[in-house]
């Protein structure tokens, strides 16, 4: 007889899966946060406009309602400009953006249905983000669709 039950000196046939079940589930808790997180932040419907320095004229079809482009920009400074055929008009603040898009919309100057205005977003490369990301959430709440822009270098 002996003090250690011979059992004990026996190689184990099992191999304990806890631990790896214990590490898939984590695995998988990893990837579902990042898909939820990834479509959290993609989610904003915010597409580029590439405006070519070609002028190609579109003919008018009469009887249909063509777009109404609205421009403005934002220098390295944060500044917003609207900007018109003729001159440039520098806007103290997104209020002031939001009620210009209003007074234009009142006196005709947009079409009253919003989806025939788009807002082109002129965007100085040495612009911070946060002064674009104000200006994109500012006008997407009035119901306008804006599209950043870049200009393409041949």
């Amino acid at each position: 007889m002996s003090i250690i039950p011979e059992e004990e000196f026996q190689e184990k046939q099992s191999l304990n899966l806890a631990p790896m079940v214990d590490f898939l589930f984590l695995v998988v808790a990893v990837f579902a946060v990042l898909a939820v997180t990834r479509t959290a932040i993609s989610d904003f419907d915010i597409n580029l406009a590439a405006v070519s320095t070609e002028q190609n004229e579109e003919k008018k079809t009469p009887g249909v309602e063509q777009n109404y482009i609205v421009n403005l920009s934002i220098n390295d400074k944060g500044q917003y400009k609207w900007i018109s055929d003729t001159r440039e008009y520098l806007m103290d603040d997104l209020e002031t953006i939001q009620k210009e898009l209003i007074k234009q919309q009142e006196l005709g100057i947009l079409p009253s249905d919003k989806q025939n205005v788009k807002v082109l977003l002129h965007i100085d490369k040495n612009a911070q983000w946060e002064p674009i990301a104000q200006a994109i959430f500012a006008v997407k709440e009035m119901g306008y669709h804006i599209s950043p822009v870049y200009t393409q270098n041949n």
